[in-house]
């Protein structure tokens, strides 16, 4: 019997063809014993097995067999297997990233939203920036301009990144990036997106940052933001797939 077509990767890792894989999970059983006993004889670390969600009843075979859990997108799970005691199987994805939008027009007025979740009779509204999470393949000035745009109506011009927080323990255990975008506003009108946002206006900028109800996070961000020079996105000439690619630094530094 020969091992499952396969392919490698150049950390010593076999990749079967997912879509050569037996549909029969007994047939399948009995080919993937075959195989990881003739990797394991070739010298490789790792079997990283992609099953197709329409060949899920192959899932408990290769569990049986020592498979674990790594990862799952849509249409498939990710199941892998050390074929070396100890091989390095990396994690996946272990963050959440996401955008807020400092936005200040010409009359020293700071865009805010309130978000439905946070409203409540029983203290005042609860203002932040607006912003979300990136999108999938999203670049950082892309997804925050698009989400103060969702949120607010206001259509801006990315300027600069003003900082950023590193926080753990986020939704599904993740963690989480947030930057905060320094933007310059093109219109004025408001358009509230109803489905998140209860509140949205023009803010007087130093009634927000003397406001209880503002977090000291969004405060200090805000400051930041009017006083740090941040760094602004920059062309590295000669760089290899620049449309992959987003990179921000110092505006003083000739790339």
């Amino acid at each position: 019997m020969r091992a499952i077509d396969s392919t490698t990767n150049r950390f010593g890792g076999i990749l079967p063809r997912p879509e050569v894989l037996k549909d029969d999970p007994e047939s399948f059983s009995e080919q993937l014993r075959h195989s990881l006993a003739a990797w394991t004889k070739e010298g490789y670390l790792v079997v990283w097995l992609e099953v197709p969600i329409a060949k899920s009843a192959l899932i408990p075979v290769a569990v049986e067999q020592g498979f674990s859990f790594h990862h799952s997108g849509e249409a498939y799970l990710m199941l892998t297997l050390q074929l070396k005691e100890g091989a390095f199987i990396p994690g996946y994805s272990t963050h959440f990233v996401g955008a807020g939008g400092v936005v200040i027009n010409e009359r020293d007025e700071l865009l805010v939203v309130c978000e439905n979740y946070l409203v409540s009779t029983n203290r005042p509204p609860f203002f932040k920036l607006p912003g979300g999470l990136l999108n999938q393949g999203e670049h950082l000035v892309t997804g925050v301009m698009r989400e103060v745009h969702e949120e607010t109506g206001i259509e801006t011009e990315f300027e600069r990144v003003v900082c950023f927080r590193h926080w753990h323990g986020y939704r599904h255990g993740k963690s989480d990036i947030y930057f905060v975008c320094l933007l310059r506003p093109l219109t004025e009108t408001i358009v509230r997106q109803e489905e998140e946002i209860a509140q949205c206006l023009w803010m007087p900028l130093q009634e927000y940052l003397d406001a209880d109800g503002v977090s000291l996070f969004n405060k200090e961000i805000v400051r930041a933001a009017l006083t740090e020079t941040g760094v602004v996105p920059t062309e590295i000439k000669g760089h290899r797939n620049p449309e992959l690619h987003e990179f921000f630094m110092p505006a003083d530094l000739d790339w």
